[in-house]
C-alpha cells in the first residue's frame, strides 16, 4: 500500500474510532429508557464501530465491506437524531435551581428577583428562600473572584461577587440546572445531560454552602477593575441570565461554563484578552487572571492564595451568623478586600 493510501487509512480509522467513542457516550446519557436497554443499545453501536475499524483495516476480506457502509450509515442517523435534542425550562427542578433570575434596570437602580438565600445546614437539609433585592449600581464599588475546589487543584468552580457601598453583596454562578434527584457529571456535562442556570445568590447562601455544607475548599480575590469595568461586568451578568430566561441552552462543561462566561463577559469589555488552557482547567483560573492583572497588586500570587484561603474563618462562625458577619468573617486579612470592609 502507498504512503497516501496508509496515511487515508490511518485517518478513517482514528475517525471510526473518535466517533464510535463519542457516539456511545451520547447514547449512554441521551438515550431515554431503563439502563438495561442503554446498555444493550450501547454494546450494539460498539459492536458495529469494531466491525467498521475491521473493515478499514483489512479492506481485502470482502466479507466485511458491508460494516464501514453500516457504520456511516448508523452514524448519520445518531447524528440526525442528536439534533432533535433542545434545552428546556419545562423539568422537574431541583429547589436550588427552581427559579431563574428576573432583573429590571432603571437608570442606576437594578432590582433583581429571585436571588437566593438559602440557609444550608447540609447539602440535603436547607430552608428554601427566594428574595427581591434592589441595588444602585452609583455605588458598586468591588468585586471578588471566589474559586471553590471540588475535585482536585485544576478543577473548580468559579463565581463572582460584587459589593456595594451599602454594604450589600450579591453572588453570581453560572451552574447546572439539576433536576430532582440529579447530580453533577462533568463527563455528562459534554453531551447535553444539563441545561444551563445563572444564579444570584447571597453569599452566606452560595458561598457558605461550599465552605461549611459540601466541605470544597475556597479562596477569594479582590479583582482589580475600575468602576466603568465593574459596571459593565455587572450588567454583562444580568444580559446573560436575561439571554437564558429567553432561551434555554445546555451546560457544556468544554465551552459554555461557569468559568468560560467570566471570559467572555470580560472579552466584550477587553477584546484583546487572550485565549488561555487555563479557561479549560479552570482550577487555574485564578493565577490567569493575576498574570493579566486582573487581581489586587502588590502581592505575589502565592501570598493572594495562601491569604485568600476562607475555610478556616467561614467555619469558625456560628451556625446563626448572619450575612454581613459572614461576608467580613471570610475577607479577614484577604488583600484589598479587608481594609474595604474595615473602612468606615
Amino acid at each position: 500500500m502507498s504512503l497516501p493510501r496508509r496515511v487515508a487509512a490511518f485517518a478513517l480509522a482514528a475517525a471510526i474510532v473518535l466517533a464510535a467513542a463519542w457516539g456511545a457516550m451520547a447514547l449512554w446519557f441521551q438515550l431515554p429508557g431503563p439502563g438495561p436497554v442503554r446498555v444493550v443499545v450501547v454494546l450494539a453501536w460498539c459492536l458495529l464501530g469494531v466491525a467498521g475499524l475491521a473493515a478499514c483495516i483489512r479492506r481485502r476480506e470482502g466479507r466485511r465491506r458491508w460494516a464501514l457502509p453500516a457504520f456511516g450509515f448508523a452514524l448519520v442517523a445518531l447524528l440526525a437524531w442528536w439534533s432533535t435534542l433542545t434545552p428546556s425550562h419545562e423539568r422537574d427542578w431541583a429547589d436550588d435551581v427552581a427559579r431563574l433570575l428576573e432583573s429590571e434596570v432603571d437608570g442606576s437602580r437594578v432590582t433583581l428577583r429571585n436571588v437566593r438565600n438559602f440557609d444550608w445546614r447540609t447539602p440535603e437539609d436547607y430552608t428554601p428562600r427566594w428574595e427581591t433585592r434592589e441595588y444602585d449600581l452609583d455605588q458598586l464599588v468591588s468585586a471578588d473572584l471566589v474559586m471553590s475546589y471540588w475535585m482536585g487543584p485544576a478543577i473548580a468552580h468559579t463565581l463572582v461577587s460584587f459589593g456595594f457601598a451599602d454594604g450589600q453583596r450579591v453572588v453570581f454562578s453560572l451552574e447546572i440546572r439539576k433536576e430532582r434527584g440529579e447530580s453533577f457529571s462533568a463527563l455528562g456535562g459534554f453531551f447535553r445531560e444539563f441545561e444551563q442556570v445563572l444564579v444570584a445568590a447571597d453569599e452566606n447562601d452560595i458561598v457558605r454552602t461550599r465552605s461549611n455544607a459540601r466541605g470544597e475548599d475556597v479562596y477569594l480575590y479582590r479583582l482589580n477593575l475600575p468602576p466603568e469595568t465593574l459596571r459593565a461586568l455587572f450588567v454583562g451578568y444580568l444580559d446573560a441570565a436575561a439571554a437564558l430566561r429567553r432561551e434555554p441552552a445546555f451546560y457544556n462543561t468544554l465551552v459554555s461554563n461557569c468559568t468560560t462566561i467570566i471570559f467572555e463577559l470580560a472579552r466584550r469589555i477587553t477584546p484583546a484578552i487572550p485565549m488561555d488552557y487555563r479557561l479549560l482547567l479552570s482550577g487555574y483560573f485564578a493565577r490567569y487572571a493575576y498574570e493579566l492583572g486582573a487581581l489586587v497588586p502588590g502581592y505575589s500570587y502565592e501570598e493572594l492564595r495562601q491569604r485568600g484561603y476562607i475555610n478556616p474563618r467561614a467555619r469558625a462562625l456560628l451556625a446563626d451568623a448572619d450575612s454581613a458577619e459572614f461576608s467580613r468573617a471570610i475577607r479577614q486579612g484577604v488583600p484589598g478586600a479587608d481594609a474595604a470592609e474595615r473602612a468606615p
